[in-house]
């Protein structure tokens, strides 16, 4: 009977043979142990940084030395309950809106697992977030979380490489499309498209007829509010000859004419109510019409999105608002399950916002 294959070497035992090695030598490289132990660089990464948190070895660029008396690192766990089990690498393409509060949900929950959590910011665009993830990969992390861009042809291409990569990856706040037939790629999302429902429905209740839509143009938000508003609008048999806008920078100067013209398209269509994604935008236009005698919400209701700072408005702006810390920590929480139990079944998470409502959506009178 001839011999099979050669079975899998099991991760101590690779990690037994690297200490081995480093004994009789001194120092290793990457791509020498994966080719000598028959599998990727990135398991080798895996493995190396796994004995450096450990404290048995020294990281290197491409590779290890045995422990350096100058090597003072140590897994860095917020906690007294031992070393990191896990090093997670995470990628925000913003570190000062909407995002702060999943990466703290994310670092509870990884001080509690005992997981080394290791950020990056980066930004809207694809080539810099892959960047990003590709340095959080060469260092040595046993899985990403990522906040990458999900539409058109760069979205594909991202979604399709973090799909191949060898350690396991969960998207936060973001989904892949059906049409990529993706079959690894986990994640945890904010159901947007219902929370653009809850939106229209609580201004239905307060007797509006005619709801507009006015999201930031580059979001990757707003094609979800869009379609969950115009599904409600058609559950409702409400109106569709609304306003719906799209918002550019209005911090800049064109910002007075933008809302000029959608306050008139407002007028013009009969439009008594918006939903205006994000914050900042919507109490900028709240601004503009209080400054015009343009009562809120006597003659324009606003409902924002994202619930950061609505709640400064004058009067407060009524939105909803993701579970963004928790969100951040059950992100972090599939990922460690999927290292811890390798085999189990793909997860694929939405979660509600809620609906904080103030001032600027109060009753209608008279429909």
């Amino acid at each position: 009977m001839s011999d099979g294959p050669a079975a899998p070497m099991f991760a101590i035992a690779r990690r037994e043979r690297i200490i081995e090695e480093l004994r009789r030598t001194g120092s290793v490289t990457v791509r020498e142990l994966a080719a000598q132990l028959g599998v990727t660089e990135i398991t080798i990464r895996r493995d190396i940084t796994a004995l450096a948190d450990r404290g048995l070895v020294t990281r290197v660029h491409g590779g290890a030395t045995l422990r350096s008396a100058l090597d003072t690192s140590v897994a860095r766990t917020s906690d007294a309950l031992g070393p990191a089990l896990y090093r997670i690498g995470m990628v925000v393409p913003s570190l000062s809106y909407y995002w702060p509060q999943i990466v703290n949900g994310a670092r509870a929950a990884a001080a509690q697992g005992r997981v080394q959590l290791v950020l990056r910011g980066a930004s809207y665009d694809p080539a810099d977030q892959r960047r990003q993830i590709a340095a959080l990969l060469d260092a040595g992390v046993h899985g990403l979380l990522a906040a990458p861009e999900v539409s058109g042809r760069d979205g594909l291409a991202i979604l399709t490489w973090l799909d191949s990569l060898d350690v396991p990856v969960v998207l936060v706040e973001r989904r892949a499309p059906h049409s990529a037939a993706l079959r690894r790629l986990e994640w945890v999302s904010t159901d947007h498209d219902f929370g653009a429902k809850m939106a229209v429905t609580h201004l239905y209740e307060q007797g509006h007829r005619r709801i507009g839509l006015a999201i930031s143009r580059d979001s990757p938000t707003a094609p979800q509010l869009r379609r969950g508003w115009e599904q409600a609008l058609t559950e409702l048999g409400l109106d569709t000859e609304v306003v719906a806008a799209t918002l550019t920078d209005v911090e800049g100067s064109e910002r007075d004419e933008r809302f000029g013209e959608i306050v008139a398209a407002c007028r013009d269509t009969g439009t008594t109510a918006l939903i205006v994604h994000a914050d900042p935008q919507a109490i900028l236009l709240e601004h503009y019409c209080t400054d015009r005698g343009i009562d809120i919400p006597g003659d324009l209701a606003i409902v924002a999105y994202d619930d950061e700072v609505a709640e400064n408005g004058t009067p407060p702006i009524s939105a909803l608002r993701p579970a963004k810390e928790h969100i951040g920590r059950l992100a972090l929480e599939t990922l460690t399950t999927r290292l811890r139990e390798g085999d189990r079944p793909i997860q694929r998470t939405v979660v509600l916002p809620e609906l904080n409502v103030r001032e600027s959506s109060a009753a209608r009178l008279g429909g």
